[in-house]
């Protein structure tokens, strides 16, 4: 019980960093319907397919900045992993109303950031 109230504090303190830090989805950008919706589809078919790497690339990333941050990362980088993926399919399913836009944690997931 008090495991799990704690691994719940942890999640809930690492999110509320993201309280204001959700910026609108790429594919708002697009000019047309059409492009929005097939936008839509592949930034949830990419979310819904590479959020889980979000676990090791957030710690990668807060490690080039030193150990105190690489262990704030690892929350973080578990809610990104868990956002990111959720989010993809809520975008999957919402992709024919481009009018639904679910923010996700730094704009979702990065290819770019992946292969790199």
């Amino acid at each position: 019980m008090l495991i799990g109230l704690l691994v719940l504090s942890v999640l809930f303190a690492a999110s509320s960093a993201y309280a204001f830090e959700l910026q609108a989805s790429p594919w708002k950008n697009e000019a047309t319907t059409g492009e929005k919706v097939k936008a839509k589809v592949v930034f949830g078919l990419k979310n819904t397919l590479l959020g889980w790497t979000e676990i090791f690339t957030e710690p990668y990333e807060a490690r080039q900045g030193g150990a105190g941050e690489f262990l704030q990362a690892i929350p973080v980088g578990i809610i990104n992993a868990v956002s990111d993926t959720v989010g993809g399919l809520l975008h999957l399913v919402t992709s024919p109303c481009p009018a639904i836009d679910i923010p996700l944690p730094e704009g979702g997931t990065d290819i770019a950031e992946i292969l790199s």
